[in-house]
């Protein structure tokens, strides 16, 4: 299994590290042809026009809309927000790669003073610390299924073989949310 990280902004270290360390075999995604050996991307937080941005500049949009049409994605973050369909706060010029069918808020909780870490529990019970860092809403979970809440806020989903979370597992060490797409990557090579 290889796992790709988008590596043009963002924590895409962090990720790798966490892959490295539940022994999966990942790459840093800088260019299209990156993509052809890839049985699973994850699209790190960051900044998501930013990374808008230079996924037209790379020439990676089109590219990423293409795989996330039928291979496993998890966004996180910035990610969820590239991922969501609909996105509150959206800038103008900023393009989504699109397909969860979500509707998301950007910076939902405040700027980076208002980021924080806090206890989210999975649909199996299991509970886990991450950080919230200019975090975006999930406003409407639409068809998918719920992954995880903060209380009774949803801020995990799945939607086919796309995933998507509010908060950073791979900052805090959190690999509950990684097992699970990891999981789902392994399933849809056999």
């Amino acid at each position: 299994m290889l796992v790709g990280v988008l590596a043009l902004q963002g924590d895409s270290r962090e990720h790798i590290q966490l892959l490295e360390s539940l022994g999966v075999s990942c790459l840093p995604v800088k260019s299209s042809s990156d993509l052809l050996a890839l049985d699973g991307l994850i699209i790190p937080g960051g900044e998501s026009t930013t990374i808008s941005k230079l996924l037209e500049i790379f020439g990676l949009l089109e590219p990423i809309r293409d795989f996330a049409a039928s291979k496993p994605v998890l966004g996180t973050c910035a990610g969820l927000i590239l991922l969501s369909n609909t996105v509150e706060g959206l800038v103008s010029e900023q393009q989504l790669i699109g397909g969860l069918p979500i509707s998301s808020s950007r910076n939902a909780y405040g700027g980076q003073l208002q980021s924080f870490e806090a206890e989210v529990t999975f649909s199996a019970g299991h509970q886990e610390n991450v950080a919230f860092i200019r975090a975006p809403r999930i406003l409407n979970p639409g068809p998918s299924e719920v992954l995880a809440k903060l209380g009774d806020e949803i801020v995990a989903v799945r939607h086919n073989n796309l995933f998507g979370a509010t908060f950073h597992p791979e900052i805090t060490g959190g690999t509950e949310l990684h097992k699970l797409f990891l999981e789902f990557v392994k399933s849809a090579q056999s």
